[in-house]
């Protein structure tokens, strides 16, 4: 199914997304990797605020390459999910609406997905020059010195995803397999 939906998204939204949904996301968006999610798990270790409000926001896994003239961002690609598993359940707790990477996720990541009514989408690897073309703006909010990998506020226009894990613990990659084998 082919759908249109608007960041931030709210929970009652992100139930209605199934695993396999085509997704078009018009809105904010913000991108943290790694390093970033370590300072703000250090953040929340500390009962500091988070450097933007989490609850209903969409993290996307990115670290983009230097823009070109005219252009707000870079090639943006995800990276690997799984690298922020260790810190991704406690945000999902905390109210994070969804997450946008490439990969699977753990068990615990999933169990808080669905505990959450969260939803985990996939952007296709390899196609961050095309992706760029979807993001309308660029700003670095939080952690500068991190580079590529400090917290950039995007606004983007029909950026394009997958649903691979949904709010019910339906997974892609282990339907799609499924259903591969079948055939």
């Amino acid at each position: 199914m082919e759908r249109h939906i608007h960041a931030p998204i709210a929970k009652e939204e992100a139930k209605t997304l199934k695993a396999g949904d085509y997704v078009y996301i018009t809105g904010i968006i913000y991108t943290a990797r790694d390093a970033a999610h370590k300072r703000m798990w250090e953040s929340m270790e500390k009962g500091e605020e988070l450097p933007f409000d989490i609850r209903k926001n969409i993290i996307y896994y990115m670290g983009p390459s230097p823009a070109r003239e005219g252009r707000p961002i870079g090639s943006a690609g995800p990276t690997t999910a799984s690298r922020m598993d260790k810190y991704t359940p406690k945000l999902l707790d905390l109210g994070l609406g969804a997450m946008i990477g490439k990969g699977k996720r753990s068990k615990e990541v999933m169990d808080a997905i669905i505990r959450n009514s969260s939803v985990y989408f996939a952007a296709i690897g390899g196609a961050g020059a095309i992706l760029s073309q979807r993001i309308l703006s660029s700003e670095v909010i939080a952690y500068e010195d991190l580079g590529a990998e400090a917290i950039r506020k995007l606004e983007v226009k029909d950026f394009p995803v997958i649903v691979v894990a949904d709010s019910e613990g339906n997974n892609l990659y282990e339907t799609a397999l499924i259903k591969y084998r079948e055939e």
